[in-house]
């Protein structure tokens, strides 16, 4: 393997955080996660963020519903009263997750208007009574997943002091976007992708507090990326260039424990009696085959699969002989390349 790989500490077994993939809404579904779980089998899935209110008064048993494949999983939670997190969380862990992330680095509007989200770092003791409230309510590391600054918050002493309350707190893992939050004025695309990524920043955090496991989110998209950082960090987060390119979770998995690299058809009919089995439940094959347009992203013919299933998915007969279609057509596409 290479030496680029290894961990940040020689002689140190690799953090269970090595490999994650990004908690996103509208996109990290149950679907999505089972099929990144045949991509990845190492990697560490996270739900969609889910707010504790949700999970208090509304229907738990569907937003918690996930197949068992997809562990170890965490559940991501966003909020701002300590008690009601720590009820959610409850529920979490008799759901059978294996960890509960607070999000503290979602700058929508919407989050902004519901006091969480991004817009808690500039409470660092309210965070930190919400972290030790869900740390008492229950068993599994209950993690943080933040920004390096908001607004005009955003020097290095700030995130020191932010992470020393987290210490306090009890908190082990910190996954840390390292690109600030604009409260006002960006979107959450552009908060995305607008605000310049600091990694040097990230590297010195976790020189500067060696006992906390720090994992890194933002700008990820390659193999040299995620090697390059493994040197410096416990763990990678990957978040939009593992949905829009997913087999890149299978190539870094190949890369990571030295196993063979399966070709993407092949781990496309891995997939077939989970769809078997949802489309019997009532599933409409279209929110499933939405989160593997990108499999063949960048190959010849992935634009005859992606038609494919884009025009057919949503029809009420679709079924797995509609993927049959896609493939071959992909197939028909890369030889006519």
């Amino acid at each position: 393997m290479d030496e680029l790989a290894a961990p940040v500490l020689p002689g140190v077994e690799p953090s269970a955080w090595r490999f994650c993939v990004a908690p996103m809404m509208d996109w990290t579904d149950r679907h999505c996660r089972y099929f990144h779980r045949l991509l990845a089998p190492h990697a560490r899935l996270y739900t969609e963020m889910v707010t504790g209110l949700a999970l208090v008064r509304g229907d738990a048993g569907r937003l918690l519903a996930h197949d068992a494949t997809e562990h170890p999983l965490a559940l991501q939670l966003g909020g701002s009263d300590p008690a009601q997190l720590a009820q959610a969380a409850r529920r979490g862990v008799q759901a059978g997750y294996d960890e509960i992330n607070f999000n503290v680095g979602c700058p929508s509007d919407r989050v902004q208007a519901a006091r969480f989200g991004a817009c808690l770092m500039l409470e660092p003791a309210l965070v930190g009574a919400c972290v030790e409230a869900m740390r008492e309510a229950v068993d599994v590391p209950v993690t943080v997943k933040c920004r390096i600054g908001v607004d005009e918050q955003d020097a290095y002493g700030d995130l020191q002091h932010f992470t020393e309350r987290m210490l306090a707190a009890g908190v082990e893992v910190l996954v840390v976007h390292a690109r600030k939050a604009w409260l006002q004025g960006l979107s959450p695309k552009q908060n995305r992708e607008v605000p310049p990524l600091d990694y040097a920043r990230v590297y010195r955090l976790k020189r500067e507090f060696p006992q906390l496991q720090v994992i890194l989110n933002g700008g990820i998209a390659t193999l040299e990326d995620v090697r390059l950082h493994l040197v410096w960090l416990d763990g990678v987060m990957l978040g939009r260039a593992a949905y829009h390119d997913p087999y890149l979770l299978a190539r870094i998995e190949a890369m990571l424990h030295g196993r063979p690299l399966p070709a993407r058809d092949e781990l496309l009919r891995r997939l077939r009696p989970y769809v078997e089995a949802e489309l019997r439940r009532g599933t409409a094959l279209q929110q499933i085959t939405r989160h593997v347009l990108g499999l063949f992203q960048g190959e010849p013919g992935a634009r005859a699969f992606r038609r494919t299933l884009s025009e057919g998915a949503h029809r009420p007969a679709a079924g797995w002989e509609l993927v049959e279609q896609a493939l071959a057509r992909c197939a028909s596409g890369a030889l006519a390349a």
